[in-house]
């Protein structure tokens, strides 16, 4: 691909991710689940808009979650992320979330990720 397709790919993500935004918001009780999806590794983060801060974060760059899934930028890999992430927020207390795909399509390693959560005890 050439360098204006790439700008033009990213532009329109970036227009996917703002359009989302502007209608989900998280708050204390009811956060936000984000994520984002590299070639290499999967990211997912409760964030509380309100206030502006982390809740709860669970990646594949973790060292506990790099063993299980070494593999980090596959299915298997999101599954195991989105279990890590609902332990740690039903322990937080967290069990309601809005879902922020974060302008990614809902299929594959999103879809996953999401599955994996509902699955573990998360609500949204």
């Amino acid at each position: 691909m050439s360098k204006t397709t790439l700008k033009i790919k990213n532009k329109r993500w970036q227009r996917r991710k703002l359009r989302i935004r502007g209608t989900l918001s998280g708050t204390a009780e009811r956060p936000r689940l984000t994520i984002f999806r590299s070639l290499k590794n999967m990211y997912a983060e409760l964030i509380d808009d309100v206030s502006g801060c982390t809740l709860v974060a669970a990646s594949t760059a973790e060292k506990d979650l790099k063993t299980a899934a070494p593999q980090g930028g596959n299915k298997n890999a999101a599954i195991v992320v989105g279990k890590a992430l609902a332990a740690k927020a039903l322990a937080k207390g967290i069990s309601e979330i809005a879902f922020d795909r974060n302008g990614y399509r809902y299929h594959g390693r999103v879809k996953a990720l999401a599955d994996a959560a509902r699955e573990a005890g998360l609500k949204f």
